[in-house]
């Protein structure tokens, strides 16, 4: 077995399509036996990449657009989509099967910070829109300081990824309203990046037919299975195999994991007007630049 070294910005069961090409074995299957950590302030994705200590990541073509706008190479390329709708839920403090996006306007919201996902959130709204200037935006912290704010009784909304959102769901403190993916569509949100020597290896492309395989097999299969899998994997613990279920049920209908592993330029010109219009970027950076086709 060859050891892979696989890291994530953050982790989730809304990257199910990279974690169960982990917990189902595929990478064993092709030889490689994969580590899985989450990055740290110590030890981001870029740099581990960078350094060798990580060969593939979980992240976002979106990291690479600040070195982009220094004039510099980011060094590091995104060749599989994971996710190509945001994973973002709004979960408010009761049930609202009639939701609109304008109910936000006046009120008090927990918003995750982070770049990529504050972008996108402040895009959803302009979309339906609706004016971010308008919410009473509260910067809480990280996800757990967010999550243990809403439960404490601060705010009307909070923004949060899953299985976070259905988390509270379950312990009846908020309910699921709406997803940022609705609001805004199909964009090239999530990513598999890697150095472009390690993507020339015989290792890239056995990672890439695990991946393949993995992915196919999340689509097609049964939540509860796939739930299953993860947690047996020890991925998530002390979450409640039944919220983890619902969790990937949500994302699998939403339309996050599309068949094609491949990153469309459609989303990732969508990505651009994201960030375009946060003011994130001054330029419509080119595709080539920071995205290549899968190991074939």
């Amino acid at each position: 077995m060859s050891a892979l070294h696989i890291m994530a910005v953050r982790h989730s069961a809304f990257y199910s399509p990279l974690l169960m090409t982990i917990a189902g074995g595929y990478l064993r299957d092709e030889g490689l036996e994969p580590s899985y950590a989450a990055a740290t302030p110590e030890r981001p994705v870029p740099a581990s990449i960078r350094d060798g200590s990580c060969q593939v990541a979980q992240a976002s073509v979106a990291i690479g657009f600040a070195d982009l706008e220094r004039g510099e190479s980011s060094g590091i390329l995104h060749f599989a989509q994971i996710n190509e709708r945001d994973g973002f839920f709004v979960v408010g403090r009761r049930p609202e099967p009639e939701f609109a996006w304008a109910t936000l306007a006046g009120k008090k919201v927990l918003v995750d910070h982070l770049f990529q996902p504050l972008a996108m959130f402040k895009y959803g709204l302009h979309r339906q829109g609706v004016d971010f200037a308008g919410l009473e935006v509260i910067d809480a912290g990280d996800v757990d300081a967010m999550e243990q704010a809403f439960r404490r009784g601060e705010g009307d909304y909070v923004h949060l990824q899953g299985p976070a959102a259905q988390q509270l769901e379950r312990d009846g403190v908020g309910h699921v309203v709406a997803a940022v993916g609705d609001a805004i569509g199909p964009v090239a949100f999530s990513s598999l990046c890697a150095a472009p020597e390690w993507l020339a290896t015989p290792m890239a492309r056995a990672f890439m037919r695990a991946y393949r395989r993995a992915r196919n097999a999340v689509l097609a299969a049964p939540a509860e299975e796939i739930a299953a899998r993860e947690a047996e994997a020890g991925l998530f613990p002390g979450i409640d195999r039944e919220v983890l279920t619902r969790t990937i049920a949500a994302y699998q209908s939403l339309g996050c994991w599309s068949p094609d592993p491949a990153i469309s330029r459609a989303s990732y010109e969508t990505l651009l007007d994201v960030f375009l219009f946060a003011g994130l970027i001054r330029q419509r950076h080119p595709f080539d630049a920071l995205v290549v086709p899968p190991p074939e």
